[in-house]
């Protein structure tokens, strides 16, 4: 009897290991397999990671060694480091990268912007030098040089003393503000940058990102107009653009970039950009904040009540001295040449050259827009967005990070 128990154990025992010594020889296989695969799969990533990044540098040095129109010097990646003396001033920082102050031998001061390591960096830096490497103009930032060194990629602008216009327009506490004159010289000098851009060069480039932030301000308060990470060519005379993605800083982005049905993206995006920024320049829609009951209004009706009523469009803010006739007609003009810029149609409003007819011309003969072509929306809804927490539209989301005092 125990004969036959021991028996039934040894069986058993045997059937169980039967059943277990596959399972066993699977595991096994899968470990071994895990443990020969993972290796392969993570060189295989590393060599698509070097692959595409080594498409991209060669990219960018194709399009450096194609382009013969180029002036501005290349340096390489210890120049950059000896003249920002190892990145110890740093300037600003945002989606792009980081600014630093530096200095070259000649003693000319720059700024330096070391791209980050966004994906878009290798075409936004061929972007750049494409635009503002081979243009000259006094309302235009000048590029001096660039650094294209493997994944080390940098521009080098002129340094401008006094910085964006942004920080003289929504820092008060810390900027002295600028005076009426200096302000309508400033709108006058961008415009006449972006008519330059229209039709002065060989070719048609349209910025898509005018904004305060991206306007530079030397030691005399010239304006620069910066940062072509987003500007497009366009053949002279074509009317329209195609584009694949919304472009542009969210406020100051014209309405047809965001709905085509609204009507074909052309130059006249920069156009309505312009109005937007002389809106912030005039200070209507920080001067709102403070209207009981007129918070929620669209600020061009606004504009639009006051002329109707025979008012004056008053600007009181501490720096800016008493109102005199002189200022008022600056407001007037600006806040005119506003509303015809930011009209909903793009085949409504004027082009550059018309702009800057009606800023130099008399304020007396300038006419108001139609109300009926304005956008029908919320004061609300296009809140401010030049400060430091203004975002891009889906190309450069964090592009819009403000910076000290370069871009």
């Amino acid at each position: 009897m125990c004969f036959a128990y021991i028996v039934f154990d040894v069986l058993a025992v045997t059937r169980s290991q039967t059943y277990l010594l596959p399972a066993l020889i699977v595991s096994i296989i899968i470990c071994a397999s895990r443990v020969f695969t993972f290796p392969l799969v993570v060189r295989l990533l590393i060599y698509k990671f070097q692959t595409r990044r080594l498409s991209v540098h060669e990219d960018i040095e194709s399009f450096l060694k194609s382009d013969n129109t180029l002036t501005p010097i290349r340096y390489s990646y210890s120049d950059i480091r000896k003249m920002t003396k190892g990145f110890r001033d740093k300037l600003g920082q945002g989606g792009y990268g980081s600014v630093y102050k530096g200095k070259l031998r000649s003693g000319h001061d720059v700024a330096v912007k070391l791209l980050g390591k966004s994906g878009g960096k290798g075409k936004d830096f061929m972007n750049e030098i494409a635009t503002i490497g081979r243009i000259h103009h006094v309302n235009v930032v000048k590029l001096v040089g660039y650094c294209a060194h493997g994944s080390k990629l940098a521009l080098v602008f002129d340094f401008m003393t006094n910085g964006s216009l942004e920080k003289h327009l929504f820092n008060l506490e810390n900027m002295k503000p600028l005076n009426w004159d200096t302000k309508f010289d400033i709108a006058v000098g961008v415009a006449r940058g972006i008519e330059y851009l229209h039709r002065g060069c060989n070719i048609q480039i349209l910025h898509f990102d005018i904004k305060p932030h991206n306007i530079l301000l030397d030691d005399k308060f010239i304006p620069k107009i910066s940062d072509f990470g987003l500007a497009k060519f366009c053949s002279i005379g074509k009317d329209t653009v195609s584009l694949t993605t919304t472009r542009g800083t969210i406020g100051y982005v014209a309405p047809e970039l965001i709905n085509r049905s609204m009507g074909a993206v052309s130059y006249k995006a920069d156009v309505y950009s312009f109005g937007m920024m002389l809106i912030d320049m005039v200070g209507l829609k920080r001067d709102l904040r403070g209207k009981n009951g007129h918070s929620s209004q669209y600020f061009p009706y606004w504009i639009y009540d006051c002329f109707e009523q025979g008012k004056d469009i008053e600007i009181k803010e501490a720096g800016y001295g008493d109102e005199n006739e002189s200022t008022k007609s600056i407001v007037k003009k600006m806040a005119i040449v506003a509303l015809w810029c930011i009209l909903l149609s793009p085949n409504d409003r004027p082009s550059m050259n018309k702009v800057l007819e009606m800023l130099e011309g008399d304020v007396e003969r300038l006419q108001i827009p139609s109300q009926s072509s304005q956008i029908g929306v919320s004061f609300d809804q296009i809140e401010m967005t030049c400060s430091s927490d203004s975002v891009s539209l889906l190309q450069h989301v964090d592009a819009s990070i403000c910076v000290k005092d370069q871009v």
